[in-house]
This record gives C-alpha cells, structure tokens and sequence, in this order.
C-alpha cells in the first residue's frame, strides 16, 4: 500500500536517503529543509525550521491540502552541539532543545489529529545511541534525545487505541555531515578554560568514530522496510555491534564502572 509520507530534514544524510528511497518504492513523500536544496525530482520539498512554529504549521497545511492525509511522519532532522555543559552559550542550548525536542512535539501534535481522524499512522522519531547514555561534551545533544525517548515512550501508550504506531530509532556512528555541523555549534572554549585541552582530544575521537561510521544508505533502507511493516518494532538501535553491546552493558554494570568505560573511550581523565 502506497502511504502519504513527511519526512523532516532532508538535505542531507539521513532524510536525504531515506526519501529517496521511500519515493522510489512509489510513496507519496514530503521532505522538509531549512535552506534550499536539491534532491530527486519525485520528492517534494518543503520550507521548515523546527526552531519557528509558524513553517511548522505551514508545512503540516500544505501536505493536507494535496493529500487530505498524512500516513507516516518521519522526525528526522535535528543539530548536533559539541562543548562543555558549563560554556555551552544558553542561545545554542535552546535552539538545540527546540531543534531536537520541541519542534518534534509541535509537528507532532499538529498531525496527531490527522492520524486519529483516518484511522491510524506511524510515526517514526529519531532518538540515538546518545539518547541512552549522556555522552561528554555532547551533553546538550543527549538531553534532547533523552527527552526524545521518554516523549515516544509516553505517546506510544497514548495513541494505541487510535492505531498509532511509535517507533523510536538509535543510529550509532555514520559517515554523515554531523561533524562539520557540529563544528558550527561548539561551546567557545579558547586559552584558559579548564576544558580546552580535554574537550579538544574529547572532540578528535568522537569526529574519528563518526568518521569511520557506516554509510547513511544501511539506515535507509532499513527505515524504508520498517514503513512498510505492518507491526513495527518499538524501537530499533541500528549501531555497530560494540555500540549495542555498549546500550545493553550500561543496564548490567554499576554506574560508576560503565562511567569509567565511557571516560576511557573518550580519553578523559
């Protein structure tokens, strides 16, 4: 069965593959960007920042007004911050929490009705691996997927009488543009901050991870078979097998030896 798709943030790795992929399958998909892009001609694209509440409602109105129905909403797009908690500016916090978590919500709510009224959906809400452990020096990061987790966690025992799915997906590390994004959003550490030295050897390993992190395509294709399940998985970590292995020891050790773990894999002291 060939579904109405909107998909948020698709300039670039993920989204970008995903609706190409979805397109191609024959489904009706709706990409949302921040700037002008170029992607397959059989997607339609859509003007949206998740951090201005009015392209939300805007981009919500235009599939409705071409479809009268929206099947599956994908919440996709998000910002990667890097930096210490301490001097992390407070304008990159909230424009990070309403990038990752409150414009999710907002385009959320907006479609929840639609779904309700047509009998069903599936929504699809990217969370990650740091969405299950706060990550050193991306802590920003983490608290938005954090809140991710418990946000689909809570709406998945909401909608199921209305025949609403909620399906949470924890990529690990691909070889995506979040290192150079992230690069645009780092906390303004210099000569005298006491985070400096750790922070920049912190930052080197994680770009490194990413670096050698798997191809945004693997994710795709697998979103693409979860849209077309009739009975999807609550969630799926789509990760190296360290990195699952990493989720599923953090729930067997003693906090302070899976701390000491982390703090070894990232150099800190």
């Amino acid at each position: 069965m060939k579904k109405v798709i909107l998909i948020t943030g698709i300039s670039s790795g993920f989204g970008k593959e995903t609706a190409i992929l979805l397109a191609r399958q024959g489904h009706t998909v709706y990409g949302t960007v921040r700037k002008e892009t170029e992607t397959d001609p059989s997607v339609k694209v859509l003007k949206m920042d998740l951090a201005d509440g009015a392209t939300i409602v805007s981009a919500v109105d235009e599939v409705l007004k071409n479809e009268n129905r929206i099947d599956v909403l994908i919440n996709n797009a998000g910002m990667h911050t890097g930096g210490p908690i301490e001097t992390m500016p407070f304008d990159t916090v909230k424009l990070s929490m309403n990038t990752n978590f409150l414009g999710v919500v907002q385009l959320t709510q907006l479609v929840l009705p639609v779904m309700r009224k047509q009998g069903g959906g599936l929504i699809i809400n990217f969370s990650s691996i740091g969405g299950l452990m706060g990550l050193p020096y991306q802590g920003i990061y983490s608290a938005g997927k954090f809140a991710i987790e418990g946000f689909s966690e809570a709406l998945r025992m909401e909608v199921n009488e209305f025949n609403i799915k909620v399906v949470v997906i924890n990529p690990g590390d691909f070889h995506t543009s979040n290192s150079a994004n992230r690069r645009g959003f780092l906390a303004p550490t210099g000569e005298g901050d006491p985070y400096q030295a750790q922070f920049a050897n912190t930052l080197s390993i994680i770009e490194n991870d990413e670096s050698k992190g798997w191809s945004p395509v693997i994710l795709a294709k697998k979103l693409v078979k979860i849209v077309e399940r009739s009975n999807p998985r609550h969630n799926y970590i789509i990760a190296s097998f360290e990195q699952k292995l990493a989720v599923v020891i953090k729930y067997i050790l003693p906090g302070k030896l899976f701390s000491k773990i982390l703090r070894d894999h990232y150099g800190i002291k």
